[in-house]
């Protein structure tokens, strides 16, 4: 998997490079501003691209900004927003579609191998959304009819699809089997009427259906 990262900070930059390369990440470029992420970005052609949502030169929302570029010019390239700040101005509208994008808080991420795990979900089309970053976007809004047909669990279960667990996370948090946290995504997808099909990531699908109901009020 290649990365490219925009971090101003050169410290946390080359920190995090060293930490990524150690678990076999190639990083083609590390970089301090978006314009400069761009052309690495045209150049290297990453899977993922990393970015602070401040950049200079204001140091506002720059990062996110240059997100939107990239996902306009470069949309096979998964993007990771990774910040101290929620950003929701301009984060919803990266949410619109959910493929290949992440949004974590640097405070909130702890162990790496978990931060290279949320990299590999976005390179193959998947997402990786802080629970908090869910939270201050979205708040506690009505849902959409298809999503009202849900029970509880299946809500919560949605929800961790959002944040980009796994089944076995899933399992984990709620400490059932595997095969029931495939029940409830089964329900899931019947229930939001996402058949099986070749083309079509019903994992991303629901989730952004879980998305737009949330942003319905």
């Amino acid at each position: 998997m290649r990365v490219v990262i925009a971090e101003d900070s050169a410290l946390l930059r080359d920190g995090l490079v060293q930490l990524l390369e150690l678990r076999g990440v190639e990083v083609a470029a590390a970089v301090g501003d978006p314009e400069t992420l761009l052309a690495a970005v045209a150049e290297h052609a990453p899977d993922v691209a990393v970015l602070d949502i401040r950049l200079p030169p204001t140091q506002t929302d720059e990062g996110v900004r240059a997100a939107l570029r990239l996902r306009a010019e470069h949309p096979g390239t998964g993007v990771l927003l990774f910040s101290q700040y929620v950003e929701t101005t301009y984060a919803a509208r990266l949410l619109s579609d959910p493929a290949g994008f992440g949004y974590l808080l640097k405070e909130r991420v702890t162990d790496i191998g978990e931060f290279v795990g949320a990299l590999e979900r976005i390179a193959a089309g998947g997402t990786a959304l802080d629970p908090e970053v869910v939270a201050q976007l979205f708040g506690a809004t009505r849902r959409s009819t298809a999503l009202d047909t849900l029970t509880p669990r299946e809500r919560e279960v949605l929800s961790l699809m959002a944040e980009g667990r796994t089944n076995h996370a899933i399992a984990t948090a709620f400490t059932v089997s595997e095969r029931a946290v495939e029940k409830h995504i089964a329900n899931i997808f019947t229930k939001l009427d996402l058949p099986p099909s070749q083309s079509g990531h019903r994992r991303v699908l629901a989730v952004l259906k879980y998305l737009e109901g949330a942003r319905a009020a």
